[in-house]
C-alpha cells in the first residue's frame, strides 16, 4: 500500500470522506449547532465568574438570584448542546460508515477475479471490518471533539481578546509551537495507521486460514507452527499499536506543558507591578478562568489528531478498494434465445505474463453437445471453463457464443445463460431450499425446487430429515457430507435451467453408488444443453459427444471415446492407467455424515 507523501493528501482524503455526509447535511448542521451551544457555555461560565467576583466586590443585592439562575441556565444549555451534538453527529457518522460498507461490498461483487488472487481474503475482510471502524472513529468521536473543542477554543479566545488583547497575544504566541508538535505527530500517526491496518490484515488472514483448515492443521501437526505464525502477526500489530500509543502519550503532555507555560506567563505579566492591565478583579479572574479552560480543549484536539490520522489512513485503504477497476462490461448485446453454440478461435490466456496457460486453442461445440475436457492437472481445463463466464479475459483470440464474441454480450445476460457446478462446492448459511433456489431462482415454486432436488438425488437424504428442504445446513454446509453438498450444487444448476452447463469435477465428492445415480440424472439434464464436463474419472464421460484431451495448454487429441481409444494415444494411456488403478484398489463407498436431527 502506498503511503501518502504530500501534506495535502490527507486533507483530500478527508474531504472525499466528507462527501458521504451530503445526504445527511441537516443532521450534520444540527450536530454542529449543538456543539456550538456547548462551546458557548464554556465562555458563559468564564463570564459568570466575572459577574460573581464583581458582584461580591460591589455588593450587588440581586446577585444571589441571578447567579444561581445563570449557573442553571448554563448547565441546561450545556446538556441540550451535548445531547444534540452527540446524537446528530453519531447519526451522520454511523450512516456514513454504513454507506461505505455498502459501497465496498458492492465493489467486491464486481471486481475482477485477479484482484482476489492478488489480495488475501483476510486483508479484504479486514478492510470491511477493521479499517471501516477506524473511519468510524474519525467520523464520530474525532469529528465531535474537533467541532466541540474547536468551537470552545474560538469562543474562549474571542472572550480573552475582548477582556485584554495584549495578554491574549502573549497566550497566542505559543500557537506555532503547538502547531509544530501536532504536524510532527500527524505524520507519525498516519504512517503508523497504515502499518497497524496492514498488520491487522495479517492477523485476520492467519486466523481465517486456520478456521477454514482446522482439520488439516490438526491432522498434519501444524498446531505449533500456526501458533507461531499467528503470534508473529499479532506481535507485529502489538508493536505498531504501542508505537502509536507512545506517540499519543508524548504529544498530549507536551502540548499541556506548553499551554501551562503560557498560562504561567500570563499570570506573571498580569500580576507584575510594572504591568498595568486596568482589569477589575472580576475581569482578571474571568481572564485566568477562560485561559485555563482553553487548556483542556487544546489537549483534546491534540489527542484526537491520532484518531483522525488513523481514520485518514483507513479511508485511503477503503478508497483504494473502491477505486479498483470493475469487471469490464464491454458489450451490451442481449441474447434472448441462446442456442448454446460455443466456438474458440486461436485462444491464448496467461495468468502471469510470459507464462501461457492456454496456447492457441481451436474448438467448436455445437448446440446441445456434451464435450468432456480431460488431461493432467495444470493442462488448462478449468481455465478454459473460467473464460466462458468471463471471469477472465483472453490474452488473445476469442470465444464466441452463438456466433458473437463474449465481449459483445452484456455481462449479466451472458452469465444468465450459464450454470456452473465446481469441485469446490459453495453453499451459504441457510436452508437446503435457500441454497437450491439461490439468487435469480430464489422465486422458484416449491414444485420446481422439489423437481430439481429429485433430479439431483437430493431428496434421497432430505426425505429422512425432520424439516426436509427447510433444514438449516450451517456455515458452508458443514452439517452435510461432501456428496450431499455436491448434490445440492447440482440441483441449483438444474433449477437454473441454463442453455450452457459447466461441470467442473462435479461428481468428485460422490461415492460410487451416488455417482451412478447422479450420472444418470446429469445425462437427462444435459439433453438439449451445451455441456462442458471437466472430469478426472474417465468412466464418467464415456458417452460424451466429444472428448478433448489437453496437455500443457494445447488440445492434443479430440474425438469420441471409441475413436480416441482406437488412436492408442494420450487418451488411451490415461484410460488404461485408470483401469489398472481401479483393479488394484476397488472402489469403496465414502462415509457420509448425515445431519443430526
Amino acid at each position: 500500500m502506498t503511503e501518502p507523501t504530500l501534506p495535502e493528501t490527507g486533507m483530500k482524503i478527508y474531504l472525499r470522506l466528507l462527501t458521504y455526509v451530503r445526504p445527511y447535511l441537516i443532521a450534520f448542521f444540527l450536530g454542529i449547532a449543538g456543539f456550538i451551544l456547548y462551546a458557548s457555555t464554556q465562555t458563559g461560565f468564564a463570564m459568570l465568574m466575572e459577574y460573581l467576583v464583581d458582584a461580591i466586590g460591589e455588593e450587588k443585592k440581586d446577585a444571589y438570584i441571578y447567579g444561581p439562575l445563570a449557573l442553571m441556565g448554563i448547565a441546561l444549555a450545556r446538556g441540550v448542546g451535548t445531547f444534540t451534538g452527540n446524537y446528530f453527529t453519531s447519526y451522520v457518522a454511523r450512516n456514513v460508515v454504513h454507506q461505505l460498507r455498502l459501497v465496498m461490498f458492492d465493489k467486491l461483487l464486481v471486481l475482477p477475479m485477479q484482484y482476489f488472487h492478488d489480495n488475501s481474503s483476510g486483508h479484504i475482510i479486514s478492510k470491511i471490518s477493521y479499517n471501516v471502524e477506524q473511519v468510524t472513529e474519525a467520523a464520530t468521536d474525532s469529528l465531535k471533539i474537533s467541532i466541540r473543542e474547536g468551537a470552545t477554543v474560538i469562543g474562549l479566545l474571542g472572550y480573552l481578546i475582548f477582556l485584554n488583547w495584549k495578554l491574549t497575544l502573549i497566550f497566542a504566541a505559543v500557537s506555532p509551537v503547538i502547531a509544530v508538535v501536532v504536524i510532527v505527530a500527524s505524520k507519525r500517526f498516519r504512517r503508523l495507521g497504515h502499518r497497524i491496518q496492514d498488520s491487522m490484515g495479517d492477523v485476520t488472514h492467519v486466523a481465517s486460514e486456520n478456521v477454514d483448515a482446522v482439520q488439516v492443521v490438526r491432522v498434519f501437526g501444524g498446531t505449533d507452527s500456526e501458533k507461531s505464525r499467528f503470534s508473529a502477526a499479532s506481535k507485529q500489530n502489538l508493536r505498531q499499536s504501542m508505537k502509536m500509543a507512545v506517540t499519543e502519550a508524548l504529544s498530549t503532555p507536551v502540548v499541556q506543558l506548553i499551554v501551562s507555560g503560557a498560562l504561567a506567563l500570563l499570570i506573571f505579566f498580569a500580576l507584575h507591578p510594572v504591568m498595568n492591565t486596568g482589569m477589575s478583579a472580576g475581569e482578571f479572574i474571568a481572564f485566568i478562568t477562560a485561559a485555563g479552560l482553553i487548556a483542556k480543549p487544546l489537549r483534546s484536539l491534540t489527542e484526537v489528531n491520532g484518531a483522525i490520522q488513523r481514520g485518514i489512513a483507513a479511508a485511503q485503504s477503503i478508497f483504494e478498494l473502491v477505486d479498483q477497476t470493475s469487471e469490464p462490461e464491454a458489450g451490451d448485446f442481449k441474447n434472448q434465445e441462446c442456442k448454446g453454440r460455443i466456438e474458440m478461435k486461436d485462444l491464448h490466456f496467461s495468468y502471469i505474463q510470459d507464462k501461457p496457460v492456454l496456447k492457441g486453442l481451436d474448438l467448436v461445440v455445437e448446440p446441445g453437445q456434451t464435450v468432456a475436457l480431460v488431461g493432467r492437472s495444470g493442462s488448462g481445463k478449468s481455465t478454459m471453463a473460467n473464460l466462458l463466464p468471463r471471469f477472465y479475459e483472453p490474452s488473445s483470440g476469442a470465444i464466441l457464443l452463438d456466433g458473437k464474441p463474449l465481449s459483445a454480450y452484456e455481462l449479466k445476460n451472458l452469465r444468465d445463460k450459464i450454470a456452473l457446478v465446481t469441485q469446490n462446492v459453495v453453499l451459504f448459511a441457510g436452508s437446503i431450499r435457500d441454497n437450491i433456489a439461490y439468487g435469480a431462482t430464489s422465486g422458484a415454486s416449491d414444485e420446481e425446487v422439489i423437481a430439481a432436488a429429485e433430479a439431483a438425488h437430493v431428496m434421497e437424504f432430505v426425505s429422512r430429515l425432520p424439516q426436509g428442504l427447510d433444514t438449516e445446513i450451517g456455515e458452508k454446509g458443514t452439517k452435510l457430507s461432501g456428496g450431499q453438498r455436491q448434490r445440492i450444487a447440482i440441483a441449483r444448476a438444474i433449477l437454473k435451467n441454463a442453455p450452457v452447463l459447466i461441470l467442473d469435477e462435479a461428481t468428485s465428492a460422490l461415492d460410487t453408488e451416488s455417482e451412478r445415480h447422479i450420472q444418470a440424472a446429469l445425462e437427462n439434464v444435459m439433453q438439449g444443453r451445451t455441456t462442458l464436463v471437466i472430469a478426472h474419472r474417465l468412466s464418467t464421460i464415456e458417452n460424451a459427444d466429444q472428448i478433448v484431451v489437453m496437455d500443457q495448454g494445447k488440445i492434443v487429441e479430440q474425438g469420441s471415446h471409441t475413436q480416441l481409444l482406437a488412436l492408442n494415444g494420450a487418451y488411451s494411456a490415461l484410460h488404461n492407467m485408470q483401469l489398472s488403478e481401479e483393479k488394484e484398489q476397488p472402489n469403496s463407498a465414502v462415509e457420509r455424515q448425515e445431519i443430526s436431527e
